[in-house]
């Protein structure tokens, strides 16, 4: 008979194989949640992208899913910030300059409105609050995600007529935010259907 020693290490050698065979691990349940989350996103792809490779707190259901999708627009959207910063006090061409400087408006509107969105959501009442509570919460939230993904939109506009590299650049930048704040607002759409509820993954 082999010492307990042998045995206990062979069970912890067992279970980890059966874990990493199965998919029950511990980062799977939030994979899983993220994967099936993302499937109607606005761009999907995008959205499996981004989420998987979230380095906050794992994600264990639905509301932390959608906090983490406000966090990571509001990482890109405070990066684009300091970039549009940085070209304002470059760019020479009138024109150019203008579109610029009201881009770099909307961007801070379009931070300050997703800092007011993760607030709502971290502060959310998924229990113990009534009915009316969380759903005046969940409008606040959806409001704010939908401004901010207006000012995303709003900033691209003021370059109409304009070229160069600038506007190239500016558009990539606006671009990824504005999609990335989209997936973050149909996530909390989800969020409110589901009333703040743990995901259920399927077997």
């Amino acid at each position: 008979m082999a010492p307990p020693q042998k045995l206990f290490l062979a069970a912890i050698v067992s279970a980890v194989i059966v874990a990493a065979t199965t998919g029950h691990g511990p980062n799977s349940t939030a994979e899983d949640i993220v994967h099936s989350s993302c499937v109607h996103a606005s761009y999907p792809s995008l959205c499996v992208r981004t989420l998987s490779t979230y380095s906050g707190p794992t994600i264990t259901n639905q509301r932390e899913l959608a906090q983490a999708a406000v966090k990571i627009s509001l990482s890109h959207a405070q990066a684009a910030a300091k970039k549009l910063a940085a070209v304002r006090e470059t760019v020479g061409k009138k024109r150019v300059k203008a579109a610029v400087v009201d881009c770099v408006e909307m961007i801070g509107d379009s931070v300050a409105d997703l800092s007011r969105t993760l607030g709502v959501l971290k502060h959310l009442h998924v229990s113990g609050g009534s009915a009316n509570e969380f759903r005046w919460q969940m409008s606040n939230a959806q409001t704010w995600a939908s401004a901010a993904l207006t000012d995303d939109d709003t900033c691209l506009d003021g370059f109409k007529g304009v070229e160069g590299k600038v506007k190239t650049d500016v558009k990539q930048w606006m671009t990824k935010v504005a999609r990335i704040t989209s997936n973050a607002l149909y996530m909390i759409n989800q969020l409110d259907e589901s009333r703040g509820k743990p995901h259920v993954v399927r077997s």
